[in-house]
């Protein structure tokens, strides 16, 4: 009976925990894979996948873009009040201008620098975090290679998961999806054949030829 040793992959795609968001997104893409081991020091530490970061990313605050105006704030923008000489040339025409600027404090940057500077790790939060903060810990779903692909089957079934690392012990040696298992049904390694018209078989020390009387 077919095992899952037989239709394992052995060349798993692995992340480190200290990953970045971002990298993980960008490796599940490439490789196009919906989720992975997480190995560290040569043992299988977690598994995080798609759904994993997907959810950590919704869940993380962005940069603010905005805040509560306090009334003393806006006092000191008005208009009336802005010494217009003491502004840059393109903001002379439109003292409002700063006011809008000043908005971005908070973030620590005006709207230029921004701008200027939108891929660096301050402002983009999959930078400021890793693989470690999203993946499931072990211990994990895991079989060995000589468990059979329908006992496997099952067990994802129960558990509701896509995808089993294949282990033996502590070592990683291979993984299996719900891919995997429907492609070998579909290729028939399932299936038992028997033939019907098999000739008998002999006993063991049962004569080929007698002799007629």
């Amino acid at each position: 009976m077919l095992r899952l040793r037989d239709i394992m992959t052995t060349e798993v795609v692995t992340l480190d925990p200290n990953v970045t968001i971002r990298e993980a997104m960008d490796t599940f893409t490439s490789r196009r894979i919906s989720g992975a081991p997480v190995v560290e020091g040569g043992g299988v530490v977690g598994v995080v996948s798609a759904t994993d970061l997907l959810q950590l990313a919704a869940a993380l605050p962005g940069v603010p873009t905005e805040r509560d105006l306090a009334t003393d704030l806006l006092d000191d923008v008005r208009g009336d009040d802005i010494d217009v000489e003491q502004l840059p040339n393109e903001s002379r025409n439109d003292p409002s201008a700063l006011f809008f600027t000043d908005l971005w404090d908070d973030a620590g940057a005006t709207v230029v620098e921004r701008m200027a500077v939108p891929l660096t790790a301050e402002w983009n939060f999959l930078e400021e975090h890793t693989v470690s903060e999203a993946m499931t810990r072990a211990p994990v779903h895991s079989l060995t290679p000589e468990t059979f692909v329908t006992t496997a089957a099952d067990y994802m079934r129960r558990e509701r998961i896509h995808r089993v690392l294949v282990m033996t012990g502590r070592t990683l040696v291979g993984l299996v999806t719900t891919s995997d298992i429907t492609a070998a049904v579909a290729d028939g390694k399932l299936t038992a054949h028997t033939y019907v018209f098999d000739p008998p078989r002999r006993p063991p020390g049962a004569n080929r030829w007698r002799r007629r009387r």
